[in-house]
């Protein structure tokens, strides 16, 4: 299981993706080019001193990213406002790609047609989107649920 991140737009939230990545030990891949300069203090300040321990594999360009993933396999699940499919009605596998696009735009059509899966999360009417990070954390929430793929739990202190 792996979050994608298709040319964020906002440090902080980027930041908050990479802290959840690393607290669930789940890869990240960053699709370029970002709105921000990945070094960010923004960027900084949301993921703490988290960063060090994500996983981060950065792709130049979405095709670099799909020529990766061709290689690499797994399937592209796309988490968009245009799917008709309700995230927890999804059945997710352990190998998969969870694509989030980018706050001010989402993904180009063409990134759009070629996901094997897209996913929602269903909203009361009237409503857009929720934040890019808390939908990364409902989705990945479910995705490692459904594949047993949360870490084991630490022991209290």
């Amino acid at each position: 299981m792996r979050l994608v991140l298709y040319q964020p737009d906002i440090p902080q939230n980027t930041g908050s993706i990479l802290r959840l990545a690393a607290c669930l030990g789940v890869p990240v891949d960053l699709i370029e080019p970002a709105g921000f300069v990945i070094t960010d203090k923004g960027l900084r300040r949301a993921g703490l001193d988290y960063l060090p321990a994500a996983t981060l594999t950065r792709h130049d360009s979405f095709a670099a990213f799909e020529t990766w993933r061709r290689q690499a396999g797994g399937r592209l699940v796309l988490v968009t406002t245009r799917a008709a499919m309700p995230y927890t009605e999804f059945a997710y596998r352990p190998g998969d790609l969870l694509m989030l696009g980018r706050e001010s735009a989402g993904v180009p059509d063409a990134v759009h047609d070629l996901a094997e899966a897209r996913v929602l999360i269903p909203m009361v009417a009237g409503m857009r989107s929720v934040n890019v990070a808390v939908a990364a954390g409902m989705i990945l929430g479910e995705a490692l649920r459904q594949t047993g793929g949360f870490p084991a739990a630490a022991p209290a202190e």
